[in-house]
């Protein structure tokens, strides 16, 4: 979906690869490779803080912020993170994780600016959903996909097998979707961060 805004380059590709930086102390880090290992966007969970605080930039080196994603209250089991434009303060959207669901099924709902859905994040599989979290030992790989409000599936998310390190990959099936490509990114930042802190 064209928003009429000039986004950052690395927001239109359709391929990449999430990975959660391993040994930081304090807070999270995440890395977003194209699929040469091209390092696209960088994130940040801001650490000692009430609200849920991420920010997101162009490079390690955070020469550039992109996205901030913040929880407007304090975080609760079914929180709304609001998503910014880190470039011009447009307001993305917003994703809503639905609470009591997503504690046998990961689900998030993607909201537009005036609030209204848009489109959900879920697990693709509830079976796999419940052994992942009954069984302990051996990490089970999860899938995801984002739908559009059409029930059109929009993204694809596949979770590499890796015991020590939480990465997947996620494959935008358009070339224009549906959902602002900013948010799609987002989604793929709290899944990363939210979920994978549960995993």
């Amino acid at each position: 979906m064209e928003t009429g805004t000039e986004i950052h380059p690395a927001f239109r590709r359709n391929t990449y690869l999430f990975r959660k930086k391993v040994f930081k102390l304090v807070g999270g880090a995440f890395h977003v490779y194209d699929e040469n290992d091209n390092v696209l966007f960088y994130s940040e969970q801001k650490a000692f803080k009430l609200k849920e605080d991420f920010r997101v930039y162009s490079d390690e080196g955070k020469s550039q912020e992109l996205l901030i994603i913040k929880t407007p209250k304090i975080l609760d089991i079914s929180a709304t993170y609001d998503v910014t434009d880190g470039t011009n303060g447009e307001s993305v959207g917003s994703l809503k994780r639905k609470g009591l669901k997503s504690v046998l099924r990961d689900e998030w709902l993607l909201l537009s600016t005036d609030g209204q859905q848009i489109g959900k994040l879920i697990e693709t599989s509830i079976i796999g959903a419940i052994i992942s979290r009954v069984v302990d030992i051996v990490p089970i790989p999860q899938s995801y996909s984002i739908l559009s409000n059409a029930e059109e599936e929009v993204v694809k998310i596949k979770q590499a097998f890796n015991p020590f390190v939480f990465k997947y990959t996620m494959t935008i099936l358009k070339s224009d979707p549906p959902i602002d490509r900013r948010l799609l990114m987002a989604a793929g930042i709290l899944l990363l961060g939210i979920e994978g802190r549960q995993a």
